[in-house]
């Protein structure tokens, strides 16, 4: 049962995605704000379908965290769950991603009407520096901007490197860093087409305040605290254990 729900959760997650897309094209002319409207019902629909099929549903604590006032989250990365469901619990956003999943038939059409912040990797500076710029604008549009400090997807159990980009962009722009921590990859892991059912534990931390504080800081604070949640919510102990 667990292969027939996944597949009909993975059928409804293309078909959706084609037809979306192809909607999207019509609303490019009009304002962020509409396309966004749109665009973001995939995300909202693949999550209620993913309680449909998998009956994988997920709960939030910390959400009297998210400030008035927008600002750059970070956010553990482990799966492609949150990547959708991040667009529920946060207001209007975009996102630090790889220019490469804008060339993705249709769902790449829709994320580029969506305005991210799409850099090459192996830019280096050059990459740091647009992450400012326009992450800057984004913000001061009023925009959320979602950045994965691991960059690629991380098993439970497992830490990344916390790269710098979003606490820079943090210091740099004198916005708040909201943490998010969560254990999704337990349930729908990277590259894994089988979605356990269960409810995925999202936990939201404390606004940190980037003004007087250098990127180093921003990021060792916000690493601290995301990897001390995993370690509280998480089912695994050590590497690969399930507890």
């Amino acid at each position: 049962m667990q292969v027939i729900r996944s597949a009909f959760f993975a059928l409804g997650m293309a078909v959706s995605v084609v037809f979306i897309a192809l909607l999207a094209l019509f609303f490019l002319p009009f304002s962020f704000s509409l396309r966004y409207r749109l665009i973001s019902q995939w995300a909202r629909f693949n999550i209620w379908w993913l309680a449909k099929t998998c009956r994988l549903y997920y709960q939030v604590e910390g959400v009297e965290n998210i400030p008035q006032r927008n600002g750059v989250v970070l956010c553990k990365h482990q799966s492609a769950w949150e990547t959708l469901a991040l667009q529920q619990i946060f207001p209007p956003q975009v996102w630090l991603l790889k220019r490469e999943l804008l060339m993705i038939p249709f769902f790449g059409w829709g994320l580029a009407m969506l305005e991210p912040i799409a850099i090459n990797r192996a830019a280096g500076r050059q990459a740091i520096r647009q992450l400012k710029t326009q992450g800057q604008k984004r913000l001061d549009d009023g925009r959320w901007v979602i950045i994965y400090p691991e960059g690629s997807r991380i098993a439970p159990g497992k830490k990344g490197k916390y790269a710098p980009g979003g606490a820079m962009l943090a210091a740099h722009s004198s916005y708040p860093v909201v943490p998010v921590a969560h254990n999704a990859g337990e349930f729908w892991p990277k590259r894994g087409f089988l979605k356990k059912p269960g409810t995925i534990r999202v936990v939201i931390g404390p606004q940190i305040e980037s003004e007087g504080k250098s990127a180093s800081e921003i990021n060792r604070l916000a690493e601290s605290w995301i990897e001390n949640e995993m370690s509280r919510i998480s089912s695994y102990s050590k590497v690969g254990e399930v507890v």
